[in-house]
């Protein structure tokens, strides 16, 4: 294998410290991470002939155009860098999660006098406390639910002062507990959000004992009716202990990790053990896992998990020994801020959950991949029929459709969405805010989104242009293009691909939405599809999610604007002071639910400008 002259000046150059270093493609895609404690032994390793026995090495050295580095001041350094850059690059040859969407969470706002409980997926250092993180947010929605009825916690934006006249509806069903009106103060309503936090972090017998106290001691006072209320409580907190497993007679905390892999497919299972009971499990796919030792798997799992984990436990067991696992400990015992082991037992109740762990692993593995299957044969029957129908020479592996929302011609935007072998491909998803068009003109919004899409084409292809500009996405030409709508917006896109060249090259339909009829170039007759069709089923998905895309950016500019003219008839608040109450309380209800003190709690705001706020918002 031949390495071009610039790698090798760059790999000799390399320093001979700890860091991490980027492998890139010609197209300067970030294709490989990894960190080293000797960047220039370990990056040269990569262009040994050995090496290359290894066909992810080779097929790696095969597509380096290019080498970066950063030097860090440890190797821990470089391990926490490395798992950041994975995250945010999300390179091919590097094993990581499946899914780029970031997992959901339970998160409490602690720090707020009246916490609430909802879920999020993105976790912040604003003084709140976070439980995930978990693979379903439905599963997440349930537990809450169920909860809810043994932990009544708010839901509704009302600046709780305990004076309001009447509660809302959760009040009434027993969902809420009413501090709004007084019913509770605040002390007992932070004791109740306290127990709902300890039972997440699996210690639900401490929160049994005390609500047992807690309703005897009312029954005591004879309150027979807060007696009542803390017994039904106490009935539904102890259902869901009752499904809670105990897997240990010592009351500990850990993670048991196992995975199982299968042609290239790889799936983890995480064991989630709290006081001694097993309080819950979650799955994960893994990517790039083809040619890598299982080791490396784990410690490449272990590294991406624990970054955005909520809690680390003092003990992780594993079904085998990692390379990395000292300097994974002390990474862990930092986020920690205790001591955390790594074990790989060999004997006894820990082996066998490592093993039960393992054997979940494969049976969610079979599963999941059984549904692929089936999910990769319908796309491929639904390509063929979309191939079949529009007489195409091949199957649209990349189609891509466009969709206009306005209101009466204001804020008018339009969307492009892509789908790759009937999959959405979100990374080539683009908005356009249509700027040349007065009023509402569909037809000419639709021909201003085409055109600037087709000229990005051409310039990311022009020769002039390589290396200079972002050419993901806008190089590559549809195999099939749908606009939203009839025959006019399908001659609308004709006359844009005309001007380009593209006609003869880019097959184009339209999908009218009445009957979902398919019109399409030089046929005076719509193609309708069976009612059936997997190939109608996917254009509908790919109509749909452009118009979700489109209208979803529709609204955000109208409340934007919105908000932006009411904030800006207030005295005192311009651009940058906007800004700050929009990014403090995330909406104009936010701003109106605010307090005077809230407000000028804002940086910027002060008390006079905050009482101008209450009085004009």
């Amino acid at each position: 294998m031949q390495i071009p002259e610039r790698i090798q000046t760059q790999v000799e150059t390399l320093p001979r410290k700890p860091g991490v270093y980027l492998m890139q493609d010609v197209g300067g895609t970030v294709i490989y991470v990894g960190k080293a404690v000797d960047l220039r032994s370990r990056v040269r390793s990569y262009f040994q002939p050995s090496a290359w026995e290894n066909p992810k090495v080779r097929a790696i050295v095969s597509d380096i155009a290019d080498l970066e580095f950063i030097v860090t001041d440890s190797e821990l350094e470089a391990l926490i860098l490395e798992a950041n850059l994975i995250k945010e690059h999300r390179p091919r040859y590097n094993v990581r999660l499946k899914d780029d969407k970031r997992y959901p969470y339970i998160k409490i706002t602690w720090s707020d006098p009246f916490p609430k409980v909802f879920i999020t997926r993105r976790m912040e250092q604003d003084g709140s406390r976070y439980f995930g993180p978990f693979t379903s947010s439905g599963a997440v929605h349930q537990t809450l639910d169920l909860l809810r009825k043994s932990f009544p916690y708010l839901t509704c934006n009302r600046e709780i002062t305990g004076r309001d006249e009447r509660p809302c509806l959760y009040y009434d069903i027993k969902l809420c507990l009413g501090p709004c009106i007084g019913a509770v103060n605040q002390d007992e309503y932070r004791a109740m959000i306290g127990g709902l936090a300890r039972f997440l972090e699996g210690r639900s017998d401490e929160v049994v004992a005390d609500m047992e106290a807690r309703m005897r001691s009312a029954a005591a006072a004879l309150n027979f009716e807060r007696a009542a209320v803390l017994r039904d409580q106490l009935q539904a907190v102890q259902r869901v202990v009752e499904r809670q497993k105990i897997v240990s007679s010592i009351s500990t905390d850990q993670d048991v990790i196992a995975f199982a892999r299968e042609e290239g497919d790889a799936c983890v299972q995480v064991f989630f053990i709290r006081g001694g009971k097993l309080l819950g499990r979650e799955y994960f796919v893994l990517e790039g896992t083809e040619d890598e030792e299982e080791r490396d798997v784990m410690a490449a799992f272990l590294k991406q998990f624990y970054e955005d984990a909520a809690y680390v436990p003092p003990e992780v067991l594993l079904p085998q020994r990692i390379e990395e696992a000292l300097i994974i400990e002390q990474w862990l015992r930092n986020k920690r801020g205790a001591k955390v082991t790594l074990r790989v037992p060999r004997r006894g109740r820990k082996r066998e959950l490592v093993a039960m762990a393992a054997e979940n692993a494969a049976e969610t593995l079979a599963a999941l991949r059984s549904q692929w299957q089936a999910d990769a044969h319908k796309y491929e029957q639904a390509l063929a029929e979309l191939q079949e129908a529009l007489q195409l020479t091949a199957p649209p592996v990349r189609i891509e459709c466009y969709d206009i929302s306005t209101t009466q011609g204001s804020e008018t935007v339009g969307s492009m969405v892509v789908f790759v072998h009937a999959v959405p491909h979100k990374s080539d998803y683009r908005r356009f805010v249509v700027r040349g068009v007065e009023g509402q003109d569909d037809y000419a919004s639709m021909r201003e989104v085409l055109q600037r899409r087709f000229r990005r084409w051409w310039m990311a292809t022009s020769d002039e242009m390589l290396g200079q500009r972002d050419i993901k996405g806008w190089a590559k030409l549809p195999d099939l293009l749908i606009v939203d709508g009839g025959r006019g917006q399908l001659n609308v896109a004709c006359e844009v691909l005309e001007e380009f060249d593209l006609l003869t090259r880019v097959p184009v339909a339209g999908l009218a939405k009445q009957r979902e009829e398919i019109f399409v170039p030089g046929q005076a007759r719509p193609i309708l599809l069976p009612r059936s069709s997997q190939g109608l089923f996917l254009v509908q998905r790919v109509r749909d999610e452009a118009h979700r895309f489109a209208i979803t950016h529709h609204r955000t500019r109208r409340r934007r604007a919105g908000v932006a003219s009411q904030l800006d008839s207030v005295p005192g608040i311009g651009p940058a002071r906007r800004a700050a109450l929009l990014k403090a309380f995330g909406s104009l209800d936010g701003i109106r639910a605010a307090s005077v003190e809230q407000l000028a709690a804002v940086p910027g705001i002060s008390q006079a400008v905050a009482l101008a706020i209450k009085e004009h918002v």
